[in-house]
């Protein structure tokens, strides 16, 4: 197990004190097992206690590091992240809503994040695993000038379009993206580009630009008609009578020997973003793709003919996972891990 690894390769010693859902937490004074925490979880857990879950982590006084890694989409667990920094606990998350709400909460973490020895760290709210927050930094870092930032950001809404190809029908494509699994529970909830939004206007903040949600223009997926569905299964089923306009997208698009991809953009220097359906040639990098991967190019100073292009897989617990552990790591080489 990794733990073991770091241990004796790297003498970093994490241990999981405290693990919390919405209805159970389970807390240890010297570390959860986690070859048996789901056991644990169900013979020992207590009622969840957000308070009393960060309680039992500041009141700890046998590590001298602690970091609260928050794996939720919720907004609410977000807006404690300012006092908890505040108490010295160092904050990991893939969860974009703090760096995608309100400007001046935005500025107001950042802020206290430059002013104090505690880190806030979120590789993955961006590309899951992908490096696309360090990379930014790295650039920015290094002197270097972000003209524009341009990428297939959603993971399902790259899958929907690499296999919206030859005569397959739209709602076709986007059921069996449902049927995998790609897609939340409501397909209109990534149809719409909310999500894609919410990445834009992080990488927009990370390269200087002071832009609320509100500021970026996006274009949703989800016919007009379709938006008041009032189920999943309703907006499943009426999807196919769009079929021929979709169909007929795709075809004017081909004859120009082109393809149609969602993409969101950051141009840096006329201070704004956006999030559309646009078709780029064949021979274009972002018409390349397979699966579900993810693509970012970087148009820079020193990156202007060619861009710096990142691309993988954006989308799954495994690669997110990954993007937070390797957050977990740069935090303890911060902290004086030997390198």
């Amino acid at each position: 197990m990794q733990v073991a690894i770091l241990k004796e390769n790297m003498n970093i010693d994490v241990r999981v004190i405290g693990i919390t859902g919405a209805s159970t937490m389970l807390l240890s004074e010297t570390g959860v097992d986690l070859t048996r925490w789901k056991e644990e979880m169900q013979k020992e857990a207590k009622p969840a206690d957000l308070a009393n879950f960060v309680r039992h982590l500041s009141e700890d006084h046998v590590f001298p590091n602690k970091v609260l890694v928050d794996c939720t989409a919720d907004t609410n667990v977000a807006s404690h992240y300012y006092d908890w920094l505040k108490k010295g606990i160092h904050v990991i998350t893939p969860n974009k809503k703090a760096n995608s709400g309100p400007l001046d909460r935005y500025l107001k973490l950042r802020t206290l994040q430059r002013a104090s020895y505690t880190h806030y760290f979120y590789e993955a709210t961006v590309g899951a695993g992908l490096p696309i927050i360090s990379t930014l930094r790295g650039l920015l870092e290094t002197g270097d000038k972000i003209l524009r930032i341009e990428g297939i950001f959603s993971g399902t809404l790259s899958y929907i379009f690499n296999n919206f190809e030859g005569t397959r029908s739209f709602s076709d494509v986007v059921a069996e993206a449902k049927e995998a699994g790609y897609t939340e529970p409501d397909p209109r909830d990534d149809l719409s580009g909310t999500d894609v939004a919410r990445k834009v206007i992080i990488l927009a903040r990370e390269s200087g630009l002071r832009l609320e949600l509100s500021d970026i223009p996006v274009e949703s997926l989800v016919p007009e008609a379709l938006k008041s569905c009032s189920s999943p299964n309703e907006f499943m089923q009426k999807l196919p009578s769009f079929d021929q306009d979709w169909a007929r997208q795709r075809h004017e698009a081909e004859a120009a020997g082109e393809v149609l991809r969602y993409v969101g953009a950051v141009d840096v220097l006329n201070g704004k973003g956006r999030v559309e359906l646009q078709r780029y040639k064949r021979d274009h990098p972002f018409a390349q793709l397979s699966g579900s991967d993810n693509i970012i190019a970087f148009t820079t100073s020193r990156y202007k003919e060619q861009p710096l292009i990142v691309r993988g897989p954006g989308a799954g617990a495994e690669v997110t996972a990954g993007g937070v552990f390797c957050d977990i790591l740069r935090l303890a080489s911060y902290l004086g891990a030997p390198s």
